[in-house]
């Protein structure tokens, strides 16, 4: 029988097939490129490159980020995986996005002639088809994390904190949109016989590898400086607190991701003041074990007796939103 697939092993299959295939159609575009001196080719080489050096950095992401905690990071070492999420994302702004869009500039004023339109669109049409193999692995995994948070698509990949898989999706989403581009502008060069159309289209490449690589960036920046968990999650972790029979408010609740996957959870929790001590830690045991089935994700869960008073930091509360 065979052993069930893990999100983590799922990540890191996507991640090396998205490397695999975009090492073959970057050698492929950039010959064609070479042949056919298109502007839009060449920016989609870049593009390609791009890609591949950032599936390394996501890999390293994945294996940096799966080290166990030890004693100078007790925490685990999750939030490395960001790290190496947002160096992937700075290399894309400026290897592919700056490239592209510099090379069609230079396109448009010097008007480079373009040679051999089949071969380019041979390369183009073999690398919509790897591209799109690639595309549909990571379309299928965030298919399936959305059914497992229940929720949307467009909702996983806003809120997700697997930022790796997040990279993949819209960097193969941004490779079908960019060869589509370079066809047209190969297209209209050839018909119009101006070299001004491959040069907007390579512009076009590098405007969107640029909203990429910043969307990409900003997730894993947020995530970096300590992002709490989505709003529904919130309400769903206070209303489980706030549920247990001897709690009568939870003043301040604290939510932190330290990963892809891991959670922490911290809340001053108002006890009944007739509670002797060993209900309120039968009750917190009762919580965390509560929370944890829950949310697998959740790592850690500190909860600290206290009076309900007025909390001065003005952080959520879970009994009065």
């Amino acid at each position: 029988m065979s052993t069930p697939e893990t999100p983590e092993s799922e990540s890191v299959g996507t991640v090396l097939v998205a490397g695999a295939a975009n090492l073959a159609i970057a050698v492929a575009k950039l010959v064609a490129g070479l042949i056919s001196g298109s502007a839009a080719m060449l920016s989609e080489a870049a593009h390609s490159l791009a890609d591949t050096v950032t599936e390394v950095f996501l890999y390293v992401a994945l294996r940096r980020g799966a080290k166990p905690a030890d004693e100078q990071h007790p925490f685990g070492y999750g939030k490395e995986s960001w790290v190496w999420a947002f160096i992937a994302a700075i290399f894309m702004f400026v290897a592919g996005a700056g490239f592209s869009i510099y090379h069609g500039v230079m396109t448009i004023l010097e008007g480079e002639h373009t040679g051999n339109y089949l071969a380019s669109y041979l390369v183009l049409a073999v690398a919509f088809v790897a591209e799109s193999v690639s595309f549909a692995k990571a379309l299928k995994q965030v298919r399936g994390a959305a059914r497992r948070w229940d929720t949307t698509l467009g909702g996983y990949l806003r809120h997700t904190s697997d930022t790796t898989v997040k990279a993949v999706f819209f960097e193969d989403l941004a490779a079908l949109t960019g060869l589509l581009l370079a066809a047209a502008g190969l297209g209209l060069a050839q018909v119009t016989g101006s070299e001004m159309w491959d040069g907007v289209a390579s512009i076009l490449i590098g405007l969107l590898l640029l909203v990429v690589a910043v969307v990409l960036g900003h997730s894993n920046a947020s995530l970096l400086v300590g992002q709490a968990v989505p709003q529904r999650m919130y309400d769903r972790i206070a209303a489980d607190l706030a549920g247990i029979e001897v709690v009568t408010s939870v003043p301040t609740l604290l939510t932190m991701r330290l990963g892809p996957g891991g959670i922490l959870v911290a809340a001053k929790v108002d006890f009944a003041d007739d509670v002797p001590a060993v209900v309120i830690e039968t009750a917190c045991d009762e919580a965390e074990r509560r929370l944890r089935e829950t949310f697998p994700e959740i790592r850690y869960v500190f909860l600290d007796p206290t009076r309900a008073t007025a909390d001065p930091t003005g952080v959520r509360s879970a009994s009065g939103g």
